[in-house]
Formats: C-alpha cells, structure tokens, sequence
C-alpha cells in the first residue's frame, strides 16, 4: 500500500477579528544581525532618534523615544516624485484617520491599506524619524512607519524578502531594539497571506461612509445571523439585490460581517455574522 498523503489545510484569517501579525508575512532576523549592534550598557542613552517638526529637529535618546513629538511630527525624509525612479511613491487617504499618508511602494501603499481594515489605532506616522549606531560605528535607518495605538503599537518597515541585505538586516535589527526600548512591536513585512490582499481591496471599494435610506444592512445583517450563506444568496434575499451588494460590501469592511480572508472574494464566498466563527 502507498503512503497516505495528508493535505494540511490552511488556518482561516477571519476578516472581522483579523489584526496586522494575522495577515502579513514578516521577515525573522537572524541573531548575527543584533551581534553587529552596540548593545552595551547604557545604550539607550547613547542611541539616538532624530524627530521633524516643522523644519527643525529635534534629537531624543532612545530611552525617551516613546516620549518624543510623535504628534508634531513630519516626515523626516521627503516623497519625491521624477522621471524615470524605479519605485511609486504615493498618498493614501485613511478612512480611519480621515487623511492622507505618504508611502515610498506600492508594497507600503498595501500596508496602508490592511492597516486602514484592520483598524484599532490613533494615528500613521510616515518616515517618522532615522538613527541608530552599531559596533561598526555610526549609521542611519529611517523605519517606514509608526502605527500609534492606545494599546500595543507598532514599529513597521516593508520589503520583499528578496530584497533584504545584510546591512538591511543590522539596519532592520538596530530598528527592532529601539521599538523594544520604547515598549512598541516591531515588524519587517515581506507580503501577505495567500489572498488577503485580493480580499481587503475587494472590500476596500466600499471603506467610505455609506448613507442606507432602505434600511438594507438591516435586512442583510438579520439575514446572516438566521442563517449564515454565500454573497450572492444574502443579498438575493433583500427588497433590493444590486443596491444590496454594495451595502454588503460595506458591512464586510466595517467588519459587522465575517468571510475568510484566505478564500477569494466572489459570489460563492461564504459569510458569517460578526463572532460567529470565532467562538
């Protein structure tokens, strides 16, 4: 008899619970990278960060980095735009802090917008600062983003894995100490699970306020709670179907309705009242 091959099914990322570590795939430093670092003692003292305000600086040991002028802040390095760069810089408007925020990538533009779906923070801070020494002198690094949240926030860089140097990682690792000293996560993210993206920007078209004098998230909302069922059989059940869509839509972003993000989005896509696949 052959051997049986057993077929591991992937984990869901249900959308209404799903948090930014649930979606991305980040990027595990390797030990030597935080070796090449001046970690001795009293090196938060002698780290320091370089803030914008305005068009002056303001430089803060690492120790104090948590209190820095995060709100006052700028970008510490311009978005420039001209011909023939080889990346897209760009604004994205947040839905969640109502305006718009610079990205160098299309690979940030994505983060900006998994960020905008999963919510739970205050504010995105763009280029937020650079600085950091190491046992083979001084050097510079500016993380890509701060994500500020009353509860954990984040320190976030983005590449393709591909594209992550040696001196990317001590830059990555020297980024990864400061977040820890000022008691934020840190992340380097590489991509995205297998359709997430898909799914959010499918859902994303929908992000903005919605006006509903037909009371069709009512009727959408009372009919996936009696019986959960795929998209295009929950919206044939509304007084209005076509317009019913785009509210559905809508309840998927605001998260009052739950599909599994690591499916594609379609007609046949399964959903779920809010908190009801999750126990």
């Amino acid at each position: 008899m052959g051997e049986v091959q057993v077929v591991e099914m992937p984990v869901p990322v249900w959308s209404h619970v799903c948090r930014l570590d649930d979606l991305a795939l980040p990027y595990a430093l390797p030990e030597r990278a935080t070796e090449c670092l001046d970690l001795g003692p009293g090196w938060t003292r002698t780290w320091t960060v370089t803030w914008k305000t305005g068009k002056s600086e303001v430089i803060v040991p690492v120790k104090d980095l948590s209190a820095g002028p995060a709100m006052a802040s700028v970008p510490v390095r311009r978005f420039s735009w001209r011909t023939g760069q080889r990346h897209r810089p760009g604004l994205e408007c947040l839905v969640t802090t109502g305006r718009q925020h610079g990205f160098e990538s299309l690979a940030e533009r994505w983060l900006l917008l998994v960020l905008d779906f999963v919510g739970g923070f205050d504010e995105v801070l763009s280029q937020p600062f650079r600085r950091f020494s190491s046992s083979q002198g001084k050097g510079s690094h500016i993380p890509d983003f701060l994500v500020l949240a009353a509860g954990a926030s984040w320190l976030v860089d983005v590449r393709p894995g591909g594209l992550i140097g040696e001196e990317d990682e001590v830059r990555f690792a020297a980024a990864a100490q400061a977040a820890a000293a000022a008691g934020w996560r840190y992340m380097v993210v590489t991509g995205w699970r297998r359709q997430v993206l898909a799914g959010i920007d499918a859902l994303s078209v929908r992000r903005r306020p919605m006006a509903d004098p037909l009371g069709l998230e009512r009727q959408l909302l009372t009919a996936v709670g009696q019986r959960p069922g795929r998209f295009a059989e929950l919206v044939d059940q509304t007084q209005v179907p076509a317009v019913a869509r785009t509210h559905a839509v809508h309840l998927l972003w605001r998260r009052r309705m739950a599909v599994d993000l690591t499916l594609p989005f379609g007609d046949a896509t399964w959903v779920y009242p809010a908190g009801g696949r999750d126990g």
